[in-house]
């Protein structure tokens, strides 16, 4: 009796190390899918992969076919109205939403929507957390958060934020950045 415990217990410390193995090697497989059309269209628009990466992260969980609840589509979760900008100065007429649902129309219209956000705050001490957050939460709260010290140093306008989700968005984003660097040596 004895021995068949002893068994029974080699089989499922067996299984649950081939359980582990399996999620860490999805999980890896997953993040590191689109790696290659992540670095092309952060560098067609001056951003860091790894920024990217991070963001991509956050929004989607590395899901092409993600939809959010207000509209947003694929790995960046991108709006239409972002989308329909990145469409215009290519001057695509036939260029429809739905399209940002490929990964890499959808990561090029993001890339190119962040990019032009991040210009936006270049005289900040922290230009991504600016950004970061107007990527989430839209120009307009920036602009109401973005008051008095808060409107150049980050530390001021992370704590002026009223959405505790969108502070927690572009730390959790500013943290695991660094932890994609090394995939894009």
């Amino acid at each position: 009796m004895l021995f068949r415990g002893k068994l029974l217990l080699g089989w499922v410390l067996m299984l649950a190390v081939i359980a582990v193995g399996w999620f860490a090697w999805n999980r890896f497989s997953r993040e590191r899918r689109y790696d290659g059309l992540i670095r092309s269209a952060a560098r067609q628009n001056g951003l860091p992969p790894d920024l990217v990466k991070a963001v991509v992260w956050r929004e989607s969980r590395f899901d092409a076919a993600a939809r959010g609840s207000h509209g947003e589509f694929g790995l960046m979760q991108v709006t239409e109205t972002a989308a329909q900008e990145w469409a215009d100065s290519r001057r695509d007429r036939a260029f429809r939403h739905e399209h940002t649902l490929n990964a890499a129309t959808n990561l090029h219209a993001g890339c190119f929507y962040l990019a032009r956000i991040c210009r936006r705050y270049r005289s900040t001490d922290r230009p991504l957390a600016f950004a970061l957050a107007d990527y989430n939460a839209g120009r307009g709260n920036v602009l109401r958060w973005a008051k008095g010290a808060a409107a150049t140093n980050s530390a001021a306008f992370l704590e002026a934020m009223t959405y505790p989700r969108t502070r927690e968005y572009v730390e959790e984003i500013l943290a695991r950045q660094p932890g994609y660097a090394g995939d894009f040596r």
